[in-house]
């Protein structure tokens, strides 16, 4: 595919200022443009082609909500991992290892809350796995643009290369494992979140340092990925940036 489509306004105006290439914007005919008189600008700005189109061909190019803005955009590169790990190479870094999963609001939400704390990247597997769609953007709102995300043949293989750069890798796993609280975050971190039904797999749960666990007192025993996934970032700032 040489091209992608992403809607909201979120996702559009974030494209449109960390100058992607932006091929066309469609927008809603009847919509009220000084609501959207800021991303408007800014493809003014680009001499980008915008056009009215009817709600109907809006909701045909994509299945979430699209407040009445579309954009054709080149697809989203992956970052490779060694040019992840020259970037980062010195720093207490983070990065999100998310092994199968296949729900794109989870991703979205993911990179949403990656991108609010710092985290400095996310792999997911080529296969098994949700990539860079529409959804995802728009789950995002538009932190797709700032957080760079890696798309890898073996995760296995990729925990070695992270190890031998200086990570340490933390798995998420009920079972002979620590309370999440009691982690320590004062060196370069791996974090592994599993997919929304089987967790981790065997490979890649035996790659990890630790395991830790969100204990959870409730009637239900497991908590949504993207839930998860926030709050280990969460408590990996905490700890790294504790209040004066």
């Amino acid at each position: 595919m040489n091209e992608d489509i992403i809607v909201g306004r979120h996702a559009v105006k974030s494209a449109a200022q960390a100058e992607r290439e932006i091929n066309k914007v469609y927008i809603q005919e009847g919509i009220n443009k000084q609501q959207i008189k800021p991303i408007l600008d800014i493809l003014k700005d680009r001499h980008i082609m915008v056009q009215q189109v009817p709600k109907s061909k809006l909701d045909q190019m994509s299945d979430v909500p699209h407040q009445g803005i579309a954009a054709q955009i080149s697809p989203y590169d992956y970052m490779e991992v060694e040019d992840f790990l020259e970037r980062v190479k010195g720093k207490l870094s983070t990065v999100m290892i998310l092994d199968g999963l296949e729900d794109p609001h989870n991703l979205g939400s993911i990179i949403r809350t990656a991108d609010a704390i710092g985290v400095d990247g996310i792999i997911i597997p080529k296969r098994r796995s949700v990539t860079l769609n529409s959804t995802v953007v728009k789950a995002s709102t538009g932190a797709v643009e700032h957080v760079p995300v890696m798309r890898v043949t073996n995760l296995a293989q990729t925990i070695d290369k992270l190890k031998e750069a200086g990570f340490w890798v933390c798995g998420t796993d009920a079972k002979k494992s620590i309370d999440y609280r009691q982690m320590d975050a004062g060196m370069p971190l791996a974090i592994v979140i599993g997919s929304e039904g089987e967790g981790m797999s065997r490979l890649v749960k035996d790659k990890c340092d630790f395991l830790v666990h969100l204990p959870m007192i409730g009637h239900v025993n497991s908590l949504n990925a993207s839930v998860a996934a926030s709050l280990l970032m969460y408590e990996v700032y905490r700890k790294r940036t504790p209040l004066d």
